[in-house]
């Protein structure tokens, strides 16, 4: 079977390392409202997906997430990978929001429970991360994706390590 249709998309980015320099100069709430004002360039990784930083506060951001067809996995759905890379950006990121300059994170671990299929007629989905713990060394955070109804797709927790400066 052949698509009569052939779909194409172009994507560009910013240089990365310039996005990541900007994040270690100023604290992780500064860093994340630049971010979602555009004055600072999204990570490409967020322009790949088409997911936007749409509110930040301290220990919490919501990402969106309009559905696409290039989200799509074999069988019609967005793939299960997008779902938890949109649930990881958002728990790291709301850890991010509560760090000082110079502090960064990685994520230790992610843990995704999917309870419903997404696709393009669901609509726009948004993605809000908050941080549940805050220690020295880790943080622990949740994520929900949820449509315009309210109705969940997918959570996720994750421990991120906190990289600080000696």
């Amino acid at each position: 079977m052949t698509s009569q249709l052939t779909r194409q998309r172009t994507h560009s980015w910013t240089d990365p390392a310039e996005t990541a320099a900007a994040a270690l100069a100023v604290d992780g709430l500064t860093f994340l409202r630049a971010l979602a004002a555009g004055e600072i360039p999204p990570a490409p990784i967020a322009t790949t997906l088409g997911m936007t930083l749409e509110e930040v506060d301290e220990g919490r951001v919501v990402f969106g997430l309009a559905p696409a067809e290039f989200h799509y996995n074999p069988i019609g759905s967005v793939h299960g990978g997008v779902y938890a890379t949109v649930l990881d950006s958002a728990c790291g990121c709301a850890v991010h929001s509560t760090l000082p300059a110079g502090a960064r994170y990685t994520s230790l671990d992610l843990t995704v429970k999917f309870l419903r299929g997404l696709d393009v007629a669901v609509g726009p989905v948004r993605c809000e991360g908050r941080v549940l713990h805050s220690g020295r060394r880790t943080a622990l955070a949740e994520a929900r994706l949820i449509d315009s109804a309210g109705r969940l797709y997918a959570h996720a927790t994750s421990t991120c390590l906190v990289l600080r400066k000696l």
